[in-house]
């Protein structure tokens, strides 16, 4: 108990002691508040810029990031551009794969189709009937080889 009263005591007396200068800490602070201003003001300045530097060079990194980046989206318009023709190839694979379907149809059943495919695959003519053959090309003249041998 005599420990705690004593130091109640002391710093009751310490509390006292510093009410009692307390104009002339006042008084210190306040000069040297007056002292560091330019400097506290040129610090808030430099501190100030360089936010300001950060700041932009922070933007300027994330737009080239989304422009140019691993997913940006200069490589999403060219996977853009590849999925769209991608989707123009398949649009027509599916139409040739319909008009070959159609063809498969027709030559099971239709005696038309059979006798138009035989007669243009297979060269068949019916009787009284001529086809014409077209010759074969000629085949190209070698050059005659004029060079003088000394």
């Amino acid at each position: 108990m005599k420990l705690l009263s004593n130091f109640v005591k002391f710093t009751r007396d310490r509390l006292r002691r510093l009410a009692e200068h307390a104009p002339q800490i006042e008084a210190f602070a306040a000069a040297w508040s007056e002292r560091l201003r330019p400097f506290t003001g040129r610090v808030r300045a430099w501190w100030r810029r360089a936010a300001t530097v950060a700041f932009f060079a922070t933007a300027a990194l994330l737009f080239v990031h989304v422009m140019f980046g691993a997913n940006g989206m200069v490589v999403f318009r060219q996977k853009r551009a590849e999925y769209d023709s991608l989707q123009k190839k398949l649009i027509q694979v599916d139409q040739e794969n319909d008009r070959y379907t159609q063809k498969i149809e027709s030559l099971k059943t239709d005696k038309k189709a059979i006798e138009k495919e035989a007669r243009e695959q297979l060269g068949y003519v019916k009787p009284g009937e001529y086809k014409y053959v077209s010759p074969a090309p000629a085949p190209p003249a070698v050059p005659a080889n004029n060079s003088t041998k000394k």
